[in-house]
Formats: structure tokens, sequence, C-alpha cells
């Protein structure tokens, strides 16, 4: 039997689309394996957003490359290629088949063909549509990714997502709560909403951005407890919105806002829609409307022009809001956008620099908001059992409250005399922290 494996690199975007080609595959009668060694095939599901991300992605085709003369074949798919492809081609004669960003949903026919083929197949067209369909889901059982749309009109100067993926696209409500409501019947508990800018959901099907619609839809699968959103851009983010976050239990009371900066003179470099003004006034309904919101956002340090008085603006800006989770990217320059011409570059050596900064300033902030935090008292889902602490006679478990997403935020180890039952919730008690995670037990 065929044994075929994917290595999914890049965002969760990326990994639903490898999770709709895992079934893809799978429907073809093929089997999947999760060690290179063992397939046959390797499939490699690239990203290409900036310049380390393509690399790494070039070193995990290299490496699977290495194994060809054991007769596997190799195929290489995702943003990477949907761009830079036909660049590709000629450079890597050891992958059998390159194909973009639409072909994910039929990915089973391409490995039959690959299989038959004895020269490179090359499958990469304008992306137009959006991945959909049966899954395998590669996340814990109990919590799952759900796209609502693809592909991006913003046109930020430094990011080369509109021209891999398209111009936005929203799929129907009717068909995300239908992928919805067989997700919760296979067992997931909490939904993780995704897109490249999820407030913008609906403003192309339905002449107006519809994401609350979307939300009163999903919240009522019966089996559904969380509803998480992440990738909101500032500017869509309505008192409409807001009011249903605050009133509506079953939405996680967190939201990822990617400011990626704040002062004037670099959003407007940036072909950002928000002002400083405007950012501050959102933060500071946001808390007054939902009091105990938990903000996440992103930050391009380095960007051309940003001088040492923009630099002090987003660090002021950072310990004032204090934000409980914060992803800091030295700026990387890609070519085909406009960010790439800009002159003023700033060296790296002042961009690492400023990136130590912050990042300290963001520990400091991490420190005071966890100290707060213990003494209370949160729903947890737990994720996984880690070990048996013999010492104590404890065993350890790993899980999340509402302000952590899986995988970019902490997350809570829990002690407890009795099994806990992975994909459930429990009131727990948070003792301790270290670093950016918490420690807790089992609330009596």
């Amino acid at each position: 039997m065929i044994k075929v494996g994917v290595i999914s690199l890049g965002c969760d975007k990326n990994r639903v689309d490898s999770e709709i080609m895992l079934a893809s595959i799978r429907e073809k009668g093929f089997l999947l394996t999760s060690e290179q060694n063992e397939a046959d095939v390797i499939i490699i599901n690239t990203c290409g957003f900036i310049e380390a991300a393509r690399k790494e992605s070039i070193d995990a085709i290299l490496e699977a490359a290495q194994l060809k003369n054991s007769g596997k074949k190799i195929i290489v798919t995702g943003c990477m290629v949907q761009k830079f492809g036909k660049e590709l081609l000629p450079e890597l004669p050891e992958v059998n088949a390159f194909c973009g960003v639409d072909s994910y949903i039929k990915m089973g026919e391409i490995v039959e063909k690959v299989l038959n083929a004895d020269s490179q197949f090359y499958d990469v067209e304008v992306c137009n549509g959006i991945s959909s369909g049966k899954r395998v889901l590669t996340t814990p059982s109990h919590y799952a990714y759900l796209r609502i749309a693809d592909g991006c009109d913003n046109y930020c100067s430094y990011c080369l997502i509109p021209y891999i993926r398209g111009r936005f696209r929203s799929r129907t409500i009717s068909d995300i709560v239908g992928e919805a409501k067989q997700l919760a019947e296979s067992g997931v508990r909490e939904l993780i909403l995704v897109a490249q800018d999820v407030t913008r959901y609906g403003a192309d099907l339905y002449n107006s951005p519809k994401l609350t619609e979307l939300l009163r839809s999903l919240s009522e699968i019966e089996q559904v407890r969380r509803i998480r959103l992440l990738y909101c851009y500032p500017e869509e983010i309505d008192e409409a919105l807001i009011k249903e976050i605050a009133s509506n239990p079953k939405i996680v009371k967190y939201l990822d806002i990617p400011l990626q900066h704040v002062h004037n003179d670099i959003l407007k470099s940036m072909n950002r829609r928000s002002s400083f003004e405007e950012i501050c006034e959102l933060f500071k309904f946001l808390r007054t409307e939902i009091p105990d919101i938990s903000i996440r956002s992103t930050f391009i340090c380095g960007f051309p022009g940003e001088q040492t008085k923009h630099f002090l603006t987003l660090k002021s800006f950072i310990e004032k809001q204090k934000l409980e989770n914060v992803g800091f990217f030295a700026y990387s320059p890609e070519e085909g956008t406009v960010a790439a011409l800009m002159k003023e570059r700033i060296s790296e050596k002042v961009t690492q620099h400023r990136l130590q900064k912050l990042a300290k300033c963001q520990q400091k902030v991490v420190r005071i908001l966890n100290k707060r935090h213990v003494g209370k008292v949160y729903e947890v889902l737990i994720d996984d059992f880690c070990e048996l602490d013999s010492k104590k006679n404890l065993l350890i478990y790993k899980g999340r409250t509402y302000f952590q997403t899986p995988e970019v935020d902490g997350v809570v180890y829990i002690e407890s005399e009795n099994e806990l039952v992975i994909g459930e919730f429990y009131d727990v008690a948070i003792t301790d922290f270290k670093d950016y995670d918490l420690r807790g037990e089992v609330a009596k």
C-alpha cells in the first residue's frame, strides 16, 4: 500500500489546507504517515510570506530530496510555489510536481498522476477559489481552525499575500456553518476562526461585513463551547461586533488584532488604514464594553524609515496598553511589494537591538499581568497530558484559558491528583507562573 506523508509549514491557514489535502489523499485509498522514511510520496506545503519562511521551505524540500534514492516522489505546494513556482522549477529537479494553492482538494488525484509520471508536473493557476471540504484534523480532536475567507484586499505595502492568495473572497454563511456542524459532531469544542482578514468577512458576498451574523449562527451549534477570533483588522471592529462579543457567552473574550505599528508616519508608509488615535480609541472602547477582554497583536520592527521617535512611540504604546500576548518580527523586504522599493532601510543591527528592547518591555508587561492571574479561577480547556510528577505523586496536564490561543500564546500547567479528560473544561485556580505560562490546580 502506497504511503503518503505531508509536511505542513507556515500559518494555521496553511494547516487547514494540509488537512484538506490529507482527506483528499485518504479518499483515494492511500495510507497517511507522519514518518518521511516510511512515505512513498512526500508532500511539502510551503509558506512564502517572508524570506525566513521560504528558507525553511527550501530546507524541508532539500531534506526530503535526500531520500529520493529510495524511490520516493516529492510534491511541493503552497504559497511559495504559487508565487515563485516558475523560478523553482529549474532549480529543484528533484521535485516531481509543483502545485499551487488551488490544488489542495485534488491532491489525491495529483498523487496518482505523480506515481505514474516520469517527468516533472506543474499545476499553478491564478488563485480565485477557496479550498474547503472534508478534512483530516492535525490538531487535538477538541479544537479546530475554521477558515471563513481567503485572499486579501488590504495591500499593505510590505505584504505579498494579495499577490499569492488573490483578492478577498468569503465562503457563504451556510457553507461555514455546515462545516462547523461536522467538526462539532466529530468532537470539536473550540472553533478558531481564521482568514487573512476575519473582520472583513462577507463584505464581498453580502455588500457589507457579516461577521456578527456568522458568529450568531455558529453559536447556535450546541456542542461548540468556544468561538475564537484571529486576524481582526482594527478598522472593521465596529460597535455591533464588540457588543456581540460582550453579550455572547460562546465567543471568547479575546481578539487578535495585528497592528504592525502605531506611529502614524509608519502606518501611512505601511498603507495601513488606522491611525494611532483611532487604535487607542478602539482599545479604550473594547475595554469599557468588555472589561476582561484579552488583546493579542503583532508588530514589525525596522520598517523602512522607522526613526527613533517612531520606535519610542511603539515602545510606549506596548508599556501603556499592556497587551496579554504580543509577537514581534523584523521587517523583511519582499520583492514585488511597495516597501521593498523604499530607500530608508534600517540596519539589521539597529532592528535587532530594537526587537530586544520590545521583547524585554513585553516580558515586564507579562509579569505584571500574570501576577494578577494568581489566585483567580479560570475555565481551562485541557489540551494534553504532560507527565507524572513522581515526587508530588501528581498528574500534570496542559490546558488553555480564554486568553490563550494554541501554539502562539502561553499555556496553563495543571496539577491534579485525579485523571482529567482531554478536551473537557475544568475550573482551575492559578497558583503561580513562569515566564509566559501559568500553573494551577483544579478548583475545589
